[in-house]
């Protein structure tokens, strides 16, 4: 058998350390079908994982951190075996998460410009500006009601 051909294997701990996956994760998306249940140790009965499997957990790893939904994940995942017959749904699947991630930043950018105003507010009250002040808190009175606006409006 040449070097080429030996599968490295990992425990369920050294899987979290090259994923960024606790180990719990791991369990959880195997539990709930996000991922096909992982091969086990013919002794030990522990989770082996393979370098296909990381490379998987990878990808998994990166859905979760756009904040893909679970069922979403599972989807995505369930259709990546289907190759190409599956591309419409799979552009689908990431446009919508794409949307939910520009409406994200939308809202991160309007919260992090009322609190650039309330800073210009508390500096102009501490230089004695009233008028500019009164200027600021207008303005950010009329950007509070647009945080208070429901998101994907």
């Amino acid at each position: 058998m040449s070097a080429t051909s030996i599968q490295h294997t990992y425990s369920i701990k050294e899987a979290a350390a090259l994923t960024g996956l606790p180990a719990s994760t791991l369990r959880y998306y195997e539990s709930i079908g996000v991922i096909t249940p992982i091969r086990r140790g013919a002794s030990s009965k522990h989770r082996v994982y393979t370098n296909e499997d990381l490379d998987l957990l990878t990808w998994v790893s990166c859905l979760s951190a756009t904040g893909m939904s679970v069922a979403d994940m599972r989807r995505y995942l369930a259709n990546s075996a289907l190759g190409p017959a599956a591309a419409p749904e799979q552009i689908e699947l990431l446009k919508a998460q794409q949307e939910r991630l520009e409406d994200e930043a939308r809202s991160i950018a309007l919260r992090k410009r009322y609190v650039a105003l309330k800073i210009d507010y508390w500096q102009a009250m501490q230089d004695g500006d009233g008028p500019k002040a009164e200027q600021l808190s207008d303005e950010a009175r009329t950007l509070a009601d647009d945080l208070k606006k429901p998101r994907n409006q």
